[in-house]
């Protein structure tokens, strides 16, 4: 790291705004844009040819070329010590769950304000994620249990539920191949909500992913896929 700063890269099709956020980050202090790309495919040259790493990507997940999707696995397969943040105009909840999965690191709405860009930086330089859901006087406590310790406070459905929340399936799919019932699997989803002070199904996944419930890029495919966590 350079002097200490926290160097950044951006992804977005958008000129106006890509300037804007590089105008914006580097008043953050800490902070400077190192360079930034219209597309994935350019982000992904632009840090092989220069051969400078940022220690943080930030992309948009609608680009032409190389979308976020794509642009996020191939940095975690070429650079997985690079952070990424997703920027995103719709709160779409399966696409972040998606990018998670690949390991992203973070997800952030375009229509937040410059405090809560700031507060995601900072969490993912010093913590290594970022969870709008985490932040907001949750933050302070969010320090995710290790397996052995969630194996202990959850029972062995909840922890499959768990893990099948990572995946792509509905809520029905979920019910349907753990053989319960809607009601069963909505009790599922309350009590983990309840008992892990979470408010949605991404924010499930976050803590899953950072637990070392679900490793990143692995799915879930059946219920002996949570063999052993009663």
């Amino acid at each position: 790291m350079t002097s200490n700063r926290i160097l950044i890269a951006l992804a977005d099709d958008h000129v106006l705004l890509r300037n804007a956020l590089k105008e914006l980050i580097n008043t953050f202090g800490n902070f400077k844009v190192i360079f930034e790309a219209d597309n994935g495919k350019q982000l992904i040259d632009k840090i092989e040819s220069t051969g400078m790493q940022p220690n943080i990507c930030v992309l948009d997940v609608s680009m032409p070329v190389m979308d976020g999707y794509a642009t996020q696995v191939a940095i975690r397969r070429r650079w997985p010590e690079i952070k990424t943040l997703i920027l995103s105009q719709y709160d779409n909840e399966f696409t972040i769950i998606k990018l998670l999965k690949e390991g992203a690191n973070g997800y952030l709405l375009k229509s937040a304000d410059p405090g809560e860009f700031r507060t995601a930086l900072e969490s993912l330089a010093k913590h290594g994620y970022y969870h709008p859901e985490f932040i907001a006087g949750n933050m302070k406590k969010y320090d995710p249990d290790s397996k052995e310790n969630l194996e202990k406070k959850l029972t062995k459905n909840e922890m499959i539920f768990l893990g099948l929340c990572c995946g792509d399936l509905t809520y029905k799919d979920i019910g349907e191949k753990m053989g319960v019932s809607a009601r069963t699997v909505d009790g599922y989803r309350d009590s983990l909500f309840k008992k892990l002070e979470i408010r949605s199904r991404s924010g499930l996944v976050m803590y899953a992913l950072t637990a070392g419930i679900v490793p990143i890029t692995t799915l879930p495919d059946d219920k002996s896929s949570a063999k052993g966590t009663n």
